[in-house]
């Protein structure tokens, strides 16, 4: 058991790849032997080959560690002991942890809002335009970069240098152009994190912008001609037939956003490494798990992370299913 547990060489873990890729190749061998002899082996049987093997890996991937994670969270920082609820008092009682709720509180807020309402806002604008492909595809790039590459190129963007030296960051350049001083955008709190945030939200406003510019243009034409003919026109199209058409849609992105942000980690961790009052739980869970190794109160922190979630979940689900008893 330790053999497959603790892999520490190339070798090692190379040996485990090959075994899982093995152990993987015989289930699917024996699935699709029982499927060719369906005469032959009992329907239960072909029902727990398929069904067994993901059920087995979400107990040992999904639940095992949850349930794991759970229990550590109430033990003190090395695990030799139970503290009760110390560790989630420590969350909401220190005054460096307050910090970091109160700047995941900001992002789940914000992100979601302000990239959503830019995405549709942008959608409708652009909707059937003579360049609506360029238009879309500017703001669908940031999708393609991962949030290391996103946090990387926005340091250069943010990047400080002391007055009367030349500017390398474009908007301290930009103030040097417009005669005002360099300013320190990721040293400051708090608003250093609202700098982190745009870039949360150039990453996401291209995905919401593509999924609510399809709800847009599924909308029937006769609901639009018909608004037009009772007078609705402008901004009253907009908020009266777009907007209600497409909520279900904008549920989903808002959701989306929202879990998604709540679980962001390499942004903060590349640009500021959670410095200067900037982090997030996600981030100050590798920080107290992995730096100062307190094991206890970084499980608290994936706990509440994980109670966080799921109402975002529950309620995407209910919306969804609400959506489908309408059709």
């Amino acid at each position: 058991m330790d053999w497959l547990l603790d892999a520490e060489t190339t070798a090692h873990k190379l040996a485990l790849m090959v075994l899982a890729i093995a152990l993987f190749a015989l289930v699917m061998g024996g699935i699709l032997f029982a499927v060719d002899k369906p005469k032959r082996v009992p329907q239960w049987v072909v029902v727990l080959g398929f069904l067994g093997p993901p059920i087995l890996l979400l107990l040992l991937g999904l639940v095992y560690p949850a349930i794991g994670t759970l229990v550590n969270s109430f033990k003190n920082n090395d695990g030799s002991e139970f503290v009760g609820v110390d560790n989630y008092a420590a969350v909401f009682s220190n005054s460096e942890l307050l910090i970091v709720l109160r700047n995941t509180v900001l992002w789940v807020v914000l992100v979601p809002l302000v990239a959503t309402t830019f995405g549709m806002v942008y959608a409708y604008l652009v909707d059937r335009t003579r360049f609506e492909n360029l238009a879309k595809a500017l703001v669908f790039l940031p999708m393609a970069i991962s949030g290391v590459a996103a946090g990387i190129i926005w340091q250069f963007v943010y990047e400080y240098r002391p007055e009367g030296q030349n500017q390398i960051g474009l908007l301290n350049q930009v103030l040097v152009w417009l005669g005002a001083e360099p300013r320190q955008f990721l040293l400051n709190a708090p608003q250093n994190t609202f700098f982190i945030i745009a870039v949360m939200i150039w990453i996401n406003a291209g995905f919401a912008m593509t999924v609510l510019s399809a709800s847009i243009k599924a909308i029937p034409d006769d609901v639009t001609e018909a608004a037009r003919l009772d007078g609705v026109s402008g901004f009253g199209m907009f908020r009266y037939v777009t907007v209600p058409s497409i909520r279900p849609a904008l549920v989903v992105v808002l959701t989306t956003v929202a879990i998604s942000t709540l679980k962001v980690f390499d942004i903060v961790y590349t640009m500021t490494g959670g410095q200067f009052s900037t982090s997030v739980i996600a981030n100050e869970f590798y920080s107290q798990t992995f730096r100062q190794f307190n094991q206890g109160l970084g499980a608290a922190l994936a706990v509440l992370l994980f109670i966080l979630v799921v109402p975002i979940i529950a309620y995407n689900v209910r919306q969804l299913r609400l959506s489908e008893e309408i059709r």
